[in-house]
């Protein structure tokens, strides 16, 4: 009796002819790339919101916040705490007001390459793409 995996097998060994493609991709769509520039600036904002309050929740767990703020209290005889400036809301804000000035910047910057590559389209006449049917 033939098995699943039998099927298959024999469908691998049989070889089809696959028909190559040559593309030319001329014109990126403006509001594709900045939709585009948007998710993926969205995922880095979301990554760096975890990832300092990752770090600063292990530079907290282990003390070095502590030593280093006994530090800064030594050299200037009590009269400066790194503490007063690098606690948890103040540390997440600033990650926040990174993330949206990042999310902002790969916005723009999606829709600059977009605009950028349709002009230089004119001149160089587009990206040479190749494709295969398999």
């Amino acid at each position: 009796m033939s098995t699943v995996a039998d099927k298959l097998a024999k469908k691998s060994t049989s070889k089809t002819s696959s028909k190559q493609v040559r593309l030319r991709l001329v014109y990126v769509d403006f509001w594709s790339a900045v939709k585009l520039s948007f998710l993926a600036a969205v995922a880095l904002a979301i990554v760096t919101v975890v990832a300092t309050f990752l770090v600063f929740m292990v530079l907290s767990t282990t003390g070095l916040i502590d030593r280093v703020d006994e530090l800064f209290v030594a050299f200037s005889n009590g009269d400066f705490s790194i503490k007063q400036f690098l606690n948890l809301p103040q540390v997440m804000a600033f990650a926040a007001i990174v993330a949206i000035l990042n999310l902002i910047v790969i916005t723009v910057l999606g829709a600059v390459v977009a605009g950028i590559y349709n002009v230089m389209v004119k001149v160089t006449g587009g990206l040479l793409v190749g494709f295969t049917s398999n």
